[in-house]
């Protein structure tokens, strides 16, 4: 399986999620500019966490119009592997390959910190290595992560259990004092209807090593690894 890491402007997890790629899973793995439209060559392309283009309107809008992430639209349509992290996953809302939004944190702060998260759907391309109910610990660091989506939207998520991951305490209880940033539900990570395109908050790429102090961020990776 051939990687590929998107670089926008202001990306700043790019290099991490390279380094997990080709050093920690001994993957094939290339930097993809924000101008590139030919990304056929890959199988899975990643979203790394950052500020592209310094947040300016929202988080991810301006990266929604790149011609890259217009080639990765057709990517997804092609049923190809898609993985949004944090400022990727902005990306991926504001550019309607998942539903939704990231608006501000509701204690209007930016929050760093290791964070549980406990899997709701262990049967998605991403989560297939975990399982059900299993509990996470994953670091986030965010301003803009408070998912929210209308009813209708709320009620389609669940219905088609694209509800991957929500905050939770150690015991995977899901309760408000767990979650960081107002979202809602809980929610932290969600896939799309064909289940190729997935989008998470916390930085699993930030927990893929034991000297980070944790390697829960594996899971995810590894998962992918085994379609």
């Amino acid at each position: 399986m051939k990687f590929g890491v998107a670089v926008y402007p202001g990306s700043n997890c790019d290099y991490d999620t390279y380094h997990v790629i080709r050093d920690v899973l001994q993957k094939p793995v290339e930097f993809i500019d924000y101008r590139e439209t030919d990304v056929d060559k890959f199988d899975c392309i990643i979203l790394p966490g950052g500020f592209s283009f310094g947040d300016y309107l929202r988080p991810g809008t301006i990266s929604a119009h790149t011609p890259l992430t217009s080639a990765i639209k057709d990517f997804a349509e092609k049923g190809k592997l898609v993985l949004g992290i944090c400022n990727g996953f902005q990306i991926l809302t504001e550019a309607h390959l998942l539903p939704g939004a990231l608006m501000p944190n509701t204690h209007g702060k930016f929050v760093c910190k290791h964070q549980y998260l406990k899997i709701e759907n262990n049967q998605t391309t991403f989560t297939n290595k975990c399982e059900e109910g299993q509990v996470l610990n994953i670091p986030i660091a965010h301003h803009d992560g408070n998912y929210f989506c209308d009813e209708d939207t709320l009620k389609e998520l669940e219905d088609n259990n694209q509800i991957v991951l929500r905050y939770s305490d150690k015991e995977g209880n899901i309760t408000p004092e767990a979650n960081p940033n107002g979202s809602l539900k809980n929610i932290a990570g969600i896939v799309n209807k064909k289940g190729n395109v997935f989008g998470l908050m916390p930085h699993p790429e930030r927990a893929s090593e034991s000297i980070l102090g944790t390697i829960d961020g594996l899971y995810i990776f590894r998962s992918i690894l085994n379609i």
